[in-house]
């Protein structure tokens, strides 16, 4: 599992410039989200938000936003930044234990890499959680690299180790993404786009 706490105790955050980098092809992803639901959109559920890239964004765009992250100094840097924003909260809480932070239901999940720095246990975990806590035709739009052969530093996921944890889940795309926005060359291993509804 790769230890978030450690390296933004050091600075290492690379993953944050993917928000800026990929932009444009994170904001089409969601329109389509969005574009398939009636108004009002429902809760939202910002797996692994980190200092919150992206939460905001789902709470700028009409969801009911909560950001879930296990590393406290990044939970609280997210708090301060987004401090008064309507429809938007952040919990310090673990991914792969949803049911015991008692957030509710949701309508759909958003996960940009928390997924793939987990172990294979702790993505079973995350992904029944996930099932727990979602409500009728929710959806995950998951990003993930492949496997990688720096595993020490970037687990990567394929797409059967996805469907495996959202058991009960349709696949409804599988995309590549934009590598260009990738900082590190280790994760430009088949980076994808993993889009699932829960069946019904």
């Amino acid at each position: 599992m790769t230890n978030y706490a450690r390296l933004y105790r050091f600075g290492i955050t690379p993953w944050e410039r993917y928000a800026t980098a990929a932009k444009a092809s994170i904001a089409a992803l969601l329109d389509r989200e969005q574009s398939e639901r009636s108004r009002p959109l429902g809760r939202a559920l910002d797996l692994g938000c980190g200092r919150g890239q992206y939460t905001p964004e789902l709470a700028r765009r009409g969801w009911e936003a909560v950001g879930i992250d296990n590393v406290p100094t990044a939970i609280e840097a997210a708090a301060a930044k987004s401090r008064g924003a309507a429809g938007l909260r952040y919990v310090v809480g673990d991914v792969t234990r949803l049911p015991s932070a008692r957030l509710g239901t949701f309508d759909f999940f958003l996960d940009i890499g928390c997924f793939q720095g987990l172990d294979a246990g702790q993505r079973l975990s995350q992904g029944e959680g996930v099932s727990a806590l979602a409500n009728p035709g929710a959806t995950v739009l998951l990003l993930s690299f492949g496997p990688s052969r720096w595993r020490w530093l970037v687990e990567g996921a394929s797409q059967e180790e996805i469907q495996t944890a959202f058991a009960g889940w349709e696949m409804l795309a599988a995309e590549p993404a934009d590598t260009a926005a990738l900082s590190w060359p280790m994760n430009k291993t088949a980076p994808r786009w993993y889009r699932l509804r829960q069946q019904t």
